[in-house]
């Protein structure tokens, strides 16, 4: 059995911080990738950021520049520090994992959700 579990969403100004944070605990082998996904209300889930074990990352276009992913291996943990929040950030964040958690054995999981609100 493999469970995130995520810290640091909350409400915040427009223009100001937030840090996300994701640890992986269970049977794991590895995790690759591990990364945070959000959905707004009465949208679809979209992938904002996320991080292969090598370091290669993707994100979200319109984060680029202003959220940046890192990860700690060695402690199953994933961090997003999100600067210049805005109100198109408000969302639920979750953390995904795709763990080895076996030999060739691979799930997905997710983190249970961690409300980021924007006031302008």
């Amino acid at each position: 059995q493999v469970q995130l579990v995520e810290s640091g969403g909350g409400l915040v100004q427009a223009g100001e911080s937030l840090r996300l944070s994701c640890a992986a605990s269970g049977s794991i082998f590895s995790i690759n990738p591990m990364g945070w996904y959000r959905q707004a209300p009465g949208k679809q889930r979209e992938l904002v950021a996320r991080m292969f074990s090598g370091g290669t990352t993707n994100y979200l276009d319109s984060v680029k520049g202003r959220f940046t992913i890192s990860r700690d291996n060695a402690k199953n943990t994933v961090y997003l520090q999100m600067n210049s929040l805005n109100s198109a950030d408000r969302a639920v964040f979750y953390c995904n994992a795709q763990v080895e958690w076996g030999q060739c054995q691979y799930k997905g999981v997710w983190g249970q959700g961690n409300p980021v609100t924007v006031s302008s």
